[in-house]
């Protein structure tokens, strides 16, 4: 399983301490330094079955500061995605990759059942 995070941030504090206590084995990766690919992104969004839009920081400041809550809707997926892979601060956190299986984002009364 692959856990993505930004470790500052309170969700994915809470994601990983989640994980723990259920003794769940993963691979953590640090978001802002090592970025999601377009590749990775493609493919976890194709698998994930979810909006693009989930995989946004809709709450981040770089999200904020661009402007992107009006610019997202005129871009075709290539160009959302092909921002997706240029700063890890744009992309919703935590995420979990696990066969199949992509999560964004940590909704506890979710994690149970999917993983």
């Amino acid at each position: 399983m692959l856990f993505i995070q930004y470790p500052p941030c309170s969700t994915c504090k809470k994601a990983k301490a989640w994980l723990d206590d259920h003794a769940l084995s993963y691979t953590e990766r640090h978001i802002k330094e090592d970025n999601p690919s377009y590749d990775e992104l493609k493919a976890w969004y194709e698998m994930s079955g979810l909006p693009l839009k989930r995989f946004f920081n809709t709450s981040g400041l770089l999200y904020k500061s661009m402007g992107l809550k009006d610019k997202l809707p005129s871009m075709s997926e290539d160009e959302q995605l092909r921002l997706l892979a240029t700063d890890g601060m744009l992309v919703k956190r935590p995420i979990i990759v696990s066969g199949d299986i992509v999560l964004t984002g940590f909704k506890e009364a979710e994690w149970p059942c999917l993983l």
